[in-house]
């Protein structure tokens, strides 16, 4: 397995992560006998990288990751989000980033993941009530306690990183980064390069848009999602299937040039694949071997181009919570 370094001078992990929140939430039901055999495959194949976050099936995705890693800790860089709050339901209320409420998180979060550290620990979103300065000062706080080792953001604009970086180092910062989702590169990837922060990038296969994904597999979360409704969803799978003809040409899947594309944009970029199942884990894997020219990349991003993209990433709340849109 490749490795790439998150920041500067940050810690090193796998080219590419293993997001697991599809394992416990928001894709349908997943089998949880695949869903730790998929996360040993992917340890067993040097991904380090386990992405998860403390609200992921109100604390199931945490307990799994913990089961999946009993005996291997010291093989995991575990990143976990914190701060979204959800009602019984499973819908979201808001984001708690208090300083009082992070330490009552991480204290959680330990217990179900069955350590006495935390890789890298970051607010899923801004909490528009706490000053991004006191949520990471609580950090920092827990990093000198020795709890945590990195600190790091998602979905933050450029003002709200540099006033992080300003309180602690930041390592990178979690964002949507795609084919389909390529606003970070105007403003926030030029910030986090010029200080040193590196980018993990969720989102990669556009929630399977680009992955030759079936329609009848978009029957969750993305039921209700603008870029896969009507006429926003008829223009983006003709985006899809222009990747898809590119693809087939390179003797590869829409998948695998999806995620070389997102690893030829830079090495301080790391994308994250959802994969829940073995299979789709080994078709990730292949995009490691895909390595495109600069040709082959404009010819890419020719053929799907952001502004042919229809609708926005999220439903209108959604886009509210997002501090990289503002």
């Amino acid at each position: 397995m490749q490795t790439r370094t998150l920041g500067r001078s940050g810690p090193v992990v796998s080219t590419l992560g293993l997001g697991c929140m599809g394992m416990s939430d928001f894709y349908g039901p997943a089998d949880e006998t695949e869903s730790l055999a998929t996360i040993h495959a992917a340890m067993e194949a040097g991904i380090t990288l386990l992405d998860t976050g403390d609200f992921y099936g109100a604390g199931h995705n945490e307990m799994l990751i913990g089961r999946a890693i009993k005996g291997r800790r010291d093989q995991a860089y575990i990143l976990v989000k914190f701060g979204g709050m959800r009602d019984p339901a499973g819908g979201f209320v808001g984001f708690d980033t208090r300083p009082a409420a992070i330490k009552n998180f991480l204290s959680y979060t330990l217990k179900r993941l069955g350590t006495d550290y935390i890789d890298q620990y970051q607010p899923a979103r801004l909490d528009p009530a706490v000053p991004i300065e006191d949520t990471v000062g609580a950090i920092a706080d827990l990093v000198k306690a020795g709890y945590i080792r990195h600190v790091g953001l998602s979905e933050m604009g450029a003002a709200t990183i540099r006033r992080a970086h300003a309180v602690h180092p930041i390592s990178q910062l979690q964002i949507e980064y795609s084919l389909m989702s390529r606003g970070p590169e105007a403003e926030i990837l030029p910030t986090l390069r010029e200080l040193g922060i590196g980018l993990t990038a969720y989102g990669v296969l556009g929630r399977g848009l680009l992955s030759g994904s079936r329609l009848s597999e978009f029957k969750d979360y993305r039921a209700h999602s603008p870029r896969f409704q009507g006429e926003n969803l008829a223009q983006n799978l003709k985006l899809a299937g222009a990747l898809a003809l590119m693809a087939e040409g390179r003797g590869a899947t829409p998948a695998q040039l999806a995620i070389a594309w997102a690893l030829s944009k830079g090495e301080d970029i790391v994308p994250l694949v959802g994969a829940r199942r073995r299979d789709r884990l080994d078709e990730a894997l292949g995009a490691l071997d895909i390595h495109l020219t600069a040709d082959e990349v404009a010819a890419i991003e020719a053929a799907v181009p952001a502004s042919a993209v229809a609708g926005p990433r999220y439903d209108s709340h959604g886009m509210a919570m997002l501090d990289s849109e503002r």
